[in-house]
């Protein structure tokens, strides 16, 4: 213990203090349900020592230090205490255990007869405590992202990984969970659980946010009458969040009268109030982050003339995916 005795004596001193010579290690009349006592960080540990009528001197010792002879106190320890029922009971209390409180403790008596021990080992556990967490992270796709988790505790604990997407099944990893070419599948919040079953696991979470470019998932063009609102509605995916700009023909396209441009998140729509004849046509849908962009055709057309109003004709992918594939067809990759 840190500050447990103020004497230390080894055990031949207790046998001048009992007045007999050595401690022989055998078995005595007290109770040894078990060697061991495994209590946690924090709780009160009761030692048991039973003793009869017969014994004339008995003390604790804590490896070789003396806690108590016979009712003095030789600890200055405050947590320290005996526990006694009548002349039958010589137990030692312990509270607020801690982990130097680990160790052997001996229960000696002293008989008419012969003197006698009984040894226990106090085993002290910690609950598992994760100290050391990695901190949200953003990362571009593709890139390899190693998260950290460290933990103490006694027994030493199980480290497991989580991503809490729908599924949330168990990853490969411990204190170090690797991923290989993260996708954007694989953002999202990890959960870190420190289990060591003394207590209810420690979890800590890690948020990871995966930049890739805009991908045009779905465009709506429009069959609408002379003299009518038509709309025209892009939604693209991206992180960063993509940016959006019209085009009709060369010209990019701005809120005047009669067109009305919104972006709701990643989302767009153009409005083009009491369209006309030279309202139809070809429009250009661009959406763009600082990893690339995409680009979809959509058109507004006079009823009867039977386009796919669904279809999206042109899709151009971004700059950079392009002169990778040409990269590619060059070294035949």
């Amino acid at each position: 213990m840190r500050y447990f005795w103020i004497h230390s004596v080894w055990i031949t001193g207790v046998a001048l203090l009992f007045g007999f010579q050595g401690f022989p290690v055998r078995s005595v009349d007290m109770q040894r349900a078990t060697d061991n006592i495994t209590i946690r960080q924090g709780d009160t540990a009761i030692i048991r020592c039973y003793v009869d009528d017969k014994v004339s001197k008995v003390a604790w010792l804590n490896r070789s230090n003396i806690i108590f002879a016979g009712q003095d106190k030789w600890s200055l320890d405050p947590r320290v205490d005996l526990v006694t029922k009548g002349q039958l009971e010589y137990s030692l209390r312990i509270q607020k255990v801690d982990v130097y409180d680990e160790g052997s403790y001996t229960c000696s008596i002293q008989t008419k007869q012969q003197p006698k021990t009984s040894q226990v080992y106090l085993i002290v556990q910690v609950p598992a405590n994760i100290y050391k967490v990695s901190e949200d992270i953003t990362v571009n796709e593709g890139s390899n992202v190693t998260l950290s988790c460290l933990a103490s505790g006694r027994p030493d604990p199980t480290i497991t990984w989580r991503l809490l997407n729908p599924s949330a099944e168990p990853l490969d990893g411990e204190e170090y969970l690797d991923i290989i070419g993260i996708t954007r599948n694989q953002a999202g919040r990890y959960e870190c659980k420190a289990s060591n079953d003394v207590a209810t696991p420690d979890v800590k979470y890690v948020n990871v946010v995966v930049n890739y470019p805009p991908t045009i998932k779905k465009t709506q063009s429009s069959e609408t009458p002379v003299g009518r609102m038509g709309t025209l509605q892009c939604d693209a995916t991206a992180v960063p969040t993509p940016e959006f700009e019209w085009y009709r023909d060369e010209k990019r396209l701005s809120n005047s009268q009669g067109i009305n441009i919104q972006i709701l998140g990643t989302t767009t729509i153009l409005m083009i109030a009491n369209v006309t004849e030279e309202d139809y046509g070809n429009y250009t849908c661009v959406a763009s982050n600082r990893l690339g962009v995409q680009n979809a055709s959509l058109f507004l057309y006079r009823p009867g003339t039977g386009r796919d109003i669904n279809g999206s004709a042109c899709v151009s992918q971004s700059l950079w995916l392009l002169l990778a594939s040409c990269a590619c067809l060059f070294f035949k990759c």
